[in-house]
């Protein structure tokens, strides 16, 4: 998933903080928050949820940012937060782990918004070039998830390729050293890294067969006590992503100036991550169980978890 922080200590010493809260009212929705190139960050930027919220009497709570989904759904998974964002191969992953999250909202990643890097100058053109190499990745999520299927499809063991994990900050850095012959990595840092002329894509999402997926998470007792609460913030998502597809630019010269980034990765933000966010319908739900059954039989997970029951259609 696509995300700019400095260190996951900071996200988690905000988790303390949260945690120790005792009592809360129901009249208060926290989320997660990733500095990201995601319909939330729009809404953030455009407060729109804000907006949307306050006319149920419901106030908005930022946590965070968070450096990754992982710290996000720990956050989650101790109840302090309600509501965060991430990938589905994050949400196969917090299942495995028996976290009571369920996947309302879905976004399939455009091909151009993860990827397998390597330096500009590197001698690594195919993807059969990377056994031997290793390779950053993030543990059980997109990283990981894009360098197997990537090397599953070009007919390469995995075991031919040594996996070096990696949060995306800490990867940025090793890569930027020479630490590592590649990157598996996605949107914001993918744009980044390409733009500065540092790096070149040896695969992007659709080379390494992805079905990879922008998602939102919710804690499986705040839907049912708030389904109406959810279901607000859903539809504010949606018409967040409408305007982005509308103005990719605008939505990209957004993102930009959230991460601290040029104005110049406008352009290419927006071309990235503006495909269209819906309901998590038969299509989507059939995705999440491919996921789930290649992550087990992969031995990402160490059992498949069950993810039918945790996926939510709110239309």
């Amino acid at each position: 998933m696509r995300i700019l922080i400095t260190r996951r200590s900071v996200a988690l010493s905000g988790l303390t903080a949260l945690a120790s809260r005792r009592v809360r009212a129901q009249s208060v929705l926290r989320i997660a928050y990733l500095k990201s190139t995601s319909d939330l960050a729009l809404s953030k930027a455009h407060g729109s949820l804000e907006a949307a919220l306050a006319q149920m009497g419901v106030s908005v709570e930022w946590a965070g940012p968070f450096a990754a989904a992982a710290p996000a759904l720990e956050a989650l998974n101790a109840n302090a937060v309600d509501v965060t964002v991430g990938s589905s191969t994050a949400f196969v992953t917090a299942r495995a782990a028996g976290v009571k999250l369920v996947l309302f909202g879905y976004q399939r990643l455009a091909p151009g918004g993860e990827a397998l890097i390597v330096k500009a100058g590197s001698s690594v053109r195919a993807l059969a070039d990377l056994r031997g190499k290793s390779v950053a990745v993030n543990r059980g999520g997109t990283g990981e998830y894009i360098l197997a299927r990537g090397l599953q499809n070009a007919g390469i063991s995995l075991a031919d390729v040594t996996r070096v994990y990696l949060g995306p900050v800490d990867a940025k850095a090793a890569f930027a050293r020479g630490d590592v012959d590649a990157w598996a990595i996605w949107d914001p840092f993918l744009s980044i890294a390409v733009e500065s002329g540092e790096a070149r894509v040896l695969a992007d999402g659709a080379a390494c067969a992805s079905e990879n997926a922008v998602t939102y998470f919710v804690r499986q007792d705040y839907l049912s006590a708030n389904r109406p609460v959810v279901k607000t913030l859903f539809d504010v998502l949606v018409r967040e992503n409408r305007w982005g597809a509308a103005h990719p630019v605008e939505a990209g010269a957004l993102w930009a100036k959230e991460l601290g980034l040029p104005v110049s990765l406008a352009s290419r933000l927006g071309r990235n991550n503006t495909p269209p966010l819906g309901p998590v319908g038969k299509v989507q739900a059939d995705e999440v169980a491919r996921i789930a059954d290649w992550f087990a039989g992969n031995g990402i997970v160490p059992t498949r978890p069950d993810v039918a029951s945790f996926l939510a259609d709110l239309t």
